[in-house]
């Protein structure tokens, strides 16, 4: 497949002399290569956008909805093929790249109920013969830089939205995976949007620099690592933008005594090893409390040592490979940091091969007990399919133990007590907590939330939030007064 950019309505092959090797993360072949743009497209993207601005926000939202009605139905009727360059780009099963396109067509859905969803404030008399209004308004162009993990889903939580809301807006795929967003955009080219009001630009970091520093993009989304996060929304607040910058995370889930251990197993080890750990709801530390620990630990290790592991196309598959061998390698020196520090490497996923995918970037479930607090595998986003185990006496020093962290995206609990599920749900400090549940994930007309170190910025993607981010609003205050009446 040929990468270009989509800019202003055409395919715009980039003048440029660099790219990025593609590679199918099971098999370790050049599958694409990334054109390593430069700020001239970024220039070039933000001037159509800012001239389709113009008509685009005029259009009646009635209509501008039409568009994303037809995107939903496009998108799901190729569902299947945007599913199969995930996984061919990404790594990850077919089921799970299904399952992560429901949850883009959930937000476009939501998005077309732009109608009411922008709907402004009216109080009439706030003073004798005069009335107030709030209005909402577009920004005017946005960008999204979205990261590899979800290439199909996560540019999803903010499109939709922005365009509804009369916006116009430019993506920047990740470069490692710029086939699925490829794809998408000749769905999108087929629904026919004017020209300008949607546009891709493929790049790195002189790309991502040029979207930050551009002075007609005023809001920008972003997830990925925490660092990169931090940079992003500093730079672009510099810049006078507004900013959503999702970051990274390092998820707890308390294990109760009086929990189901064999539910709480299974759904643990999804969360932990689906996708290859490499998401930001991923379970990655696993605390059990007083006597559920021995009965946890058996079942966790068997659950993680029985996962089917290859290529996400082939059937019975349950776990693909990490996203390319830099990240295999670092996951690996990480399992052996964690050793070193003196923790138990019960299950080891290190040296993989898979028959017929020797060339994969491999690393099978693993897991590693007697994990101390304050220790750096403890600290560390592994981003990959480990999971840690620390044991604690109590609820209070599990909840102690959560608050701890830097990171703040997401908390979960596996109990039948309603009493500790409640606590758990006031005190954890953590933006998105599951009880029963392994992977929190909002839906659509929910907030994607995050706190502390794993977001930067106000409001967060999804729903209400999302509209709120792609407007500003303004206030009208009138009088039609027959004659001027004020006296001092």
């Amino acid at each position: 497949m040929e990468i270009l950019n989509y800019i202003n309505g055409e395919w715009v092959k980039p003048s440029v002399t660099e790219y990025f090797d593609v590679i199918n993360p099971a098999t370790g072949h050049v599958i694409a290569k990334t054109p390593l743009g430069t700020k001239a497209d970024v220039e070039a993207a933000a001037k159509a956008a800012g001239e389709a601005f113009v008509s685009w926000r005029r259009t009646p939202v009635n209509d501008r909805v039409q568009y994303l009605f037809k995107l939903r139905n496009i998108m799901r009727e190729h569902g299947d093929a945007i599913a199969k360059l995930i996984t061919d780009e990404c790594g990850k099963t077919f089921e799970e790249a299904k399952a992560e396109m429901v949850r883009a067509y959930e937000n476009v859905e939501v998005a077309c109920g732009m109608p009411h969803l922008g709907k402004g404030e009216f109080v009439e008399d706030i003073a004798p013969g005069i009335d107030e209004i709030m209005i909402r308004q577009p920004v005017g162009v946005c960008a999204t830089i979205a990261p590899f993990n979800f290439p199909g889903m996560i540019p999803f939580w903010y499109l939709p939205y922005a365009l509804a809301a009369g916006n116009t807006y430019i993506i920047k795929p990740s470069e490692k995976v710029p086939m699925t967003m490829q794809y998408i955009f000749k769905l999108i080219e087929q629904v026919g949007f004017p020209k300008g009001v949607v546009n891709m630009v493929n790049g790195a970091k002189e790309t991502v620099d040029g979207i930050l520093e551009h002075p007609a993009i005023r809001a920008i989304t972003f997830v990925g690592s925490t660092n990169v996060a931090k940079y992003i929304y500093a730079t672009a607040a510099a810049h006078g933008k507004r900013v959503q910058a999702q970051g990274g995370a390092k998820n707890p889930v308390i294990i109760l005594p009086d929990a189901d251990m064999e539910m709480a197993t299974k759904i643990v080890a999804d969360s932990a090893f689906g996708c290859a750990g490499q998401r930001c709801l991923a379970v990655s530390l696993a605390v059990t409390v007083a006597e559920s620990k021995n009965e946890f630990t058996e079942l966790i290790c068997d659950a993680a040592s029985s996962r089917v592991v290859g290529y996400g196309m082939d059937s019975g598959v349950q776990m693909g490979p990490l996203i390319n061998k830099a990240s295999q390698q670092r996951v690996e020196q990480l399992i052996a940091l964690g050793a070193k520090e003196g923790a138990n490497v019960c299950v080891d996923g290190r040296g993989t091969t898979v028959k017929g995918y020797e060339g994969g970037s491999f690393v099978r479930p693993t897991i590693i007990s007697e994990v101390q607090p304050g220790s750096e595998i403890a600290r560390t986003e592994i981003f990959g399919p480990v999971l840690s185990l620390m044991h604690v006496k109590t609820i209070d020093d599990a909840i102690q133990l959560v608050n701890s962290g830097q990171y703040g995206n997401q908390a979960s609990l596996f109990t039948t007590s309603g009493n500790a599920a409640r606590r758990f749900r006031y005190e954890a400090e953590a933006g998105n907590i599951g009880i029963n549940i392994g992977v929190a994930a909002p839906m659509a007309f929910f907030p994607f939330s995050g706190w502390k170190d794993s977001f930067f910025g106000d409001m967060h993607g999804q729903g209400m939030d999302a509209v709120e981010f792609f407007t500003q609003k303004k206030v009208v205050v009138e009088r039609w007064p027959k004659e001027w009446s004020r006296k001092f």
